[in-house]
């Protein structure tokens, strides 16, 4: 039941075959301390393989601290879930904050090994840009990675997201898509 209740609280999305359900500072501390917990507060099963590659505990506390600004709750990450029954999650998508002064917005994202080339990552990033472009301060999405992830490219390719130089470290590549490309 308090489960149940918790789960009406949350803010979701649906595309064609996800549930992305952001990240709450209470779901955070569930995924640190305890699986079954979290799998009851999402409604979910949580596969043993969890969590993805890139979300570690350093990742989730990061969240946490942004998350101690309610406004930020979006503007973290969502939890990726597929709709069968029972849902199992998949991975994870967001957003490293809110806009900045220019109306950017970085996107990442991490799927589990044995769901990767099945599409989420690329569905999952394309309902969350629909999501921060429905914000009327947000300009740009934009995403960094290393050159030889090829799969991770491709999400943002197969997304409309550019190439537009080097990344904020070396080594790494930044793409973007703008709210006028959309158009």
């Amino acid at each position: 039941m308090a489960g149940e209740r918790t789960r009406s609280l949350l803010r979701t999305l649906r595309s064609r075959r996800l549930s992305l359900v952001a990240a709450t500072s209470e779901l955070i501390e569930l995924d640190i301390s305890d699986r079954d917990a979290l799998a009851e507060a999402l409604g979910l099963v949580v596969p043993e393989s969890w969590p993805p590659e890139l979300y570690g505990h350093r990742a989730m506390q990061y969240s946490l601290t942004q998350l101690d600004d309610p406004s930020e709750q979006g503007w973290a990450f969502w939890y990726l879930a597929t709709l069968d029954q029972p849902g199992e999650l998949v991975g994870i998508c967001g957003f490293k904050g809110r806009p900045d002064e220019s109306g950017s917005v970085e996107i990442g994202y991490s799927i589990l090994g044995e769901y990767q080339r099945m599409g989420y990552a690329t569905e999952a990033v394309l309902k969350l840009v629909g999501w921060a472009f429905s914000h009327h301060n947000v300009n740009e999405v934009c995403a960094e990675t290393l050159p030889h992830l090829r799969q991770s490219i491709r999400v943002l390719e197969k997304n409309g997201f550019k190439r537009t130089g080097p990344g904020s470290e070396a080594g790494v590549i930044r793409f973007a898509i703008s709210r006028s490309a959309l158009n």
